[in-house]
């Protein structure tokens, strides 16, 4: 009999010796120094320019050199509102004057005052007296408020509005308020008989002023 042959078993795989541990050399001193050092900052990113140049603005206006040149100020003006252009422009259709009625209409006009046919209000409101249309209001000044002006001065309307009791725009009259004992030349567009008693009294003098 043939004797079988029995398989061989594998070989043990030796383990690889441990290596052996190296020291480290000791690292230079330049090493050590640059180590010590600190780091340099990072360079700022740089910044892209954009690729159009933005366009300058326009040079300011120069005075107008005549009656050619003038134009109103930047700004100032705007254009009219165009109505009836299309559903897109916003004012298309009815052009802002709502649906039917007598103020959609070409041609409407009302006079002053008219509230639709309703009693307008000048003509339900009541009424009495009267008002004069040419009354003619005077600002009124008293003998007492001459007295802080000096002795023999002129007092005329300029200067009584100067000192704050009158003003320039309306006649001025004067009433025997008071008394005065300094001779003043009083030139005003009326007086009361007592006023012009009492100055011509105190040797003053007083100027009408017509209107």
């Amino acid at each position: 009999m043939v004797e079988k042959k029995k398989p061989r078993k594998p070989a043990a795989r030796k383990k690889p010796a441990p290596a052996a541990k190296t020291k480290t050399p000791a690292k230079p001193a330049k090493a050590a120094a640059a180590k010590a050092r600190p780091a340099k900052e990072a360079p700022a990113p740089a910044v892209r320019k954009p690729a159009v140049a933005p366009t300058p603005l326009p040079p300011p206006t120069a005075p107008a050199a005549g009656v050619h040149g003038l134009a109103p100020a930047r700004g100032a003006t705007h254009s009219r509102k165009r109505v009836g252009r299309g559903p897109g422009s916003g004012h298309g259709k009815t052009a802002g004057r709502g649906n039917k009625g007598q103020k959609s209409r070409t041609g409407y006009r009302h006079q002053r005052g008219f509230e639709g046919g309703q009693m307008p209000l000048h003509r339900r409101v009541p009424k009495r007296g009267f008002t004069n249309i040419f009354r003619i209001t005077y600002d009124i000044v008293n003998l007492s408020a001459l007295d802080r002006f000096e002795a023999g001065s002129k007092v005329t309307p300029e200067e009584l509005a100067a000192a704050s009791l009158s003003r320039l725009n309306r006649p001025v009259k004067i009433l025997g308020d008071g008394q005065i004992g300094k001779a003043l030349t009083v030139a005003a567009h009326k007086f009361s008989a007592g006023a012009q008693a009492k100055i011509e009294a105190a040797g003053g003098r007083c100027e009408v002023i017509p209107r």
